[in-house]
């Protein structure tokens, strides 16, 4: 899987470094000064690189969290993310990460201590706190190379207002499951639709097995997270979601969930414009957007239309007191 790894000078004697190298002993080793040498050279392509990513270990220095934005949380407190891991092993088309990054190798910074010291300073400070996995990753896919659920669950543990949402398509639960459950933690699956997810969301596990993965949680006491975000379009969304809806909550009972989460498809410009470069045939590419303030979308109307649509087929299904809209600036 991995057959070049890039080492930072600084963290080569690290005892994760050393730990993740062993993983993968046939790999070239490769030393570098900083990640960025390699990570965000110029002329390398996203879409090439992803049929071999190289993994790039790496010391993070600073900023360790990040602030959400407004609206994107699921609950009371002020939420944080941070990303331990720079790069996802699935390859979603509407994913934001290919417009962002130049390469598509996977840089995960070993330090994992750094971050929640800060987590825990930033929630002594805030009190009643969020802080997301997963935003420049998949919490859960790279666990079996990085190990970092089974760090990171018994530094929450030790912090009485901290709340930790691990978001992911994976089902690699093993880290979960040999545990005893954290309560102040959410595993937080997304979904689209199956004919959509196979059409963009490539290595991504089929709906039915993440389904499997979530009764599992479900039956060793984990609270649950559904994320429908984002919506896609498709000339018969109506009847996909409807059917992606029946198939999840005939699989995952109510009283396990946390909460659900709805948000549309948007992404900046320049991401988007990057994107249109690597995939110019990609279906998705040629639906029904607009470019309205600075994020290409769907058009306002169906926009409005699909949000109304997932919101009262949601609503029907699962109490208003765990269902979280994302409330996105409007775009104009």
């Amino acid at each position: 899987m991995i057959s070049t790894i890039y080492v930072e000078d600084g963290v080569a004697d690290h005892p994760r470094t050393l730990e993740i190298c062993e993983r993968f002993p046939k790999a070239v080793r490769v030393p570098c000064q900083r990640y960025g040498e390699v990570f965000n050279r110029r002329s390398q392509s996203f879409r090439l690189q992803k049929r071999q990513p190289a993994l790039i270990l790496a010391e993070k220095l600073n900023r360790f969290l990040h602030e959400v934005p407004a609206g994107y949380g699921i609950g009371e407190g002020r939420a944080f993310y941070f990303s331990h891991m720079l790069n996802c092993l699935y390859d979603c088309r509407y994913c934001f990460l290919q417009g962002m990054y130049r390469s598509a190798s996977y840089v995960v910074f070993v330090n994992f201590e750094d971050f929640f010291a800060a987590i825990e300073d930033e929630a002594a400070a805030a009190g009643d706190s969020w802080f997301f996995s997963g935003y420049d990753c998949d919490s859960l896919a790279f666990e079996g190379v990085t190990g970092f659920v089974e760090h990171a669950l018994p530094a929450f543990r030790r912090l009485p207002r901290g709340w930790l949402e691990l978001r992911t398509k994976s089902t690699r639960i093993e880290a979960l499951l040999d545990v005893e459950p954290l309560e102040r933690c959410v595993v937080a699956f997304s979904f689209t639709p199956e004919e959509i997810s196979r059409a963009l969301e490539h290595q991504v596990p089929s709906v039915a097995r993440r389904l499997r993965a979530m009764s599992r949680l479900v039956e060793r006491g984990w609270r649950l997270g559904l994320r429908f975000d984002p919506l896609i379009y498709s000339r018969d969304f109506r009847r996909q979601y409807e059917e992606l809806y029946g198939q999840v909550f005939a699989a995952v009972p109510v009283d396990s969930l946390h909460s659900v989460s709805l948000g549309p498809f948007r992404l900046p410009t320049g991401f988007f414009r990057r994107l249109e470069r690597l995939y110019p045939d990609e279906p998705l590419i040629a639906g029904p957007l607009a470019d309205r303030g600075g994020m290409v979308s769907y058009h306002s109307g169906l926009e409005a239309e699909m949000v109304g649509f997932c919101t009262e087929e949601l609503l029907r299904r699962v109490p208003r007191e765990i269902f979280f809209p994302c409330e996105l600036p409007s775009a104009s």
